[in-house]
């Protein structure tokens, strides 16, 4: 059984349909991407995944269980940092580790919280607040925030889409060696803009079309070796093959019509490959 199941989910706002028979499993312990353009539907996507909105229609299960809320046990990355700015980079996580961990005394909160911070390579930055730190430093903070309270289930809603290329590398990278080093490792479901990003963190890749009523693609398997880089995804065969497969979808089912100059230029912006 999935741990994460979607049946013929759908989503509406008022008159605007946004998703229709969205069918979708995520076994236990994989890391399966939801590529899409801008405005295709992937941030309502995660949210009904998470329990954060209510399908229109179809169901919507977790570990077997209808989905009435954020899942037990799963934690989230959003885009756009969502920290306290009133408190330091350590009192950010800690809070998030003492309402995962409520049983454990304040001092194992704290180490658990440094330990994290630490692994994002923000050890020296503990105090500092969020309007003291860069983009990538802030987005680091969120990472950590996300695995010190040990998810079984993680969402990260294009988790890198604010950040310059050179960071959006790093912490993609930095984001691939905590999914391995976790034990179990969480099952991970990723909304993102970007092919390569996706082919260097997933097993599974999935396309979501643009709307109205947008739906996924058949999955693409990715099955190349750990730890994957930037050269890999020139170089290598399998990684060529998965990319054209996931664009030639997006591309057949982009708007304006498909294959138009403007849907070319659309994609060609929304969905960068990366050298």
């Amino acid at each position: 059984m999935a741990l994460i199941e979607l049946k013929d989910a759908g989503k509406s706002y008022g008159a605007r349909r946004v998703l229709h028979g969205v069918n979708l499993n995520v076994e236990e312990g994989e890391f399966v991407s939801i590529v899409g353009t801008s405005a295709s539907g992937k941030t309502t996507l995660i949210k009904l995944a998470a329990g954060l909105v209510n399908a229109d229609k179809g169901t919507i299960f977790v570990d077997g269980q209808a989905v009435l809320g954020f899942p037990h046990a799963a934690a989230i990355v959003f885009q756009n940092y969502s920290l306290l700015p009133w408190l330091s980079a350590l009192e950010n996580v800690r809070l998030a580790v003492e309402s995962a961990f409520h049983g454990w005394p304040g001092s194992k909160h704290k180490d658990q919280a440094v330990r994290y911070l630490e692994l994002v390579g923000l050890g020296a930055a503990l105090m500092k607040r969020p309007s003291q730190l860069s983009g990538g430093m802030r987005q680091r903070v969120a990472i950590a925030r996300a695995f010190a309270v040990e998810p079984r289930i993680l969402f990260l809603d294009e988790p890198f889409g604010a950040l310059d290329a050179l960071t959006r590398a790093t912490l993609q990278q930095e984001l691939a060696k905590l999914c391995e080093a976790q034990s179990p490792r969480a099952t991970a479901l990723m909304i993102t803009n970007s092919v390569d990003e996706a082919i260097l963190l997933s097993d599974r890749i999935l396309a979501l079309g643009r709307g109205p009523g947008a739906s996924l693609s058949a999955a693409v398997p990715v099955t190349l070796p750990r730890p994957r880089g930037a050269g890999l995804m020139i170089h290598n065969d399998d990684a060529v093959r998965v990319r054209a497969r996931v664009t030639e979808f997006l591309t057949a089912n982009s708007r304006p019509s498909a294959g138009s100059k403007a849907a070319r230029e659309a994609l060609a912006t929304a969905v960068p490959v990366e050298a």
